[in-house]
């Protein structure tokens, strides 16, 4: 799966960088490189945050009438 993120210079220095697609993304880094590395760390850890919530709303639900299944994107 491939995201778009907004890299942008930082007038004091580095960059900053941010996901769109995903509310409250972001990451900063002292070149590119780095904020891209950076920003990949912070979208793999703000999906398992939201895959995380979705579980436990999934859970409170009849279960009866619900079944979790986890699914691979590639």
């Amino acid at each position: 799966m491939k995201f778009s993120v907004v890299i942008e210079k930082d007038p004091e220095g580095g960059y900053v960088v941010s996901c769109p697609a995903i509310k409250g993304c972001h990451s900063q880094g002292d070149t590119v490189e780095e904020a891209l590395k950076n920003i990949k760390e912070a979208i793999s850890g703000c999906l398992k945050t939201l895959n995380e919530r979705a579980k436990k709303v999934a859970r409170r639900r009849d279960p009866s009438r619900v079944t979790v299944s986890e699914i691979r994107v590639a």
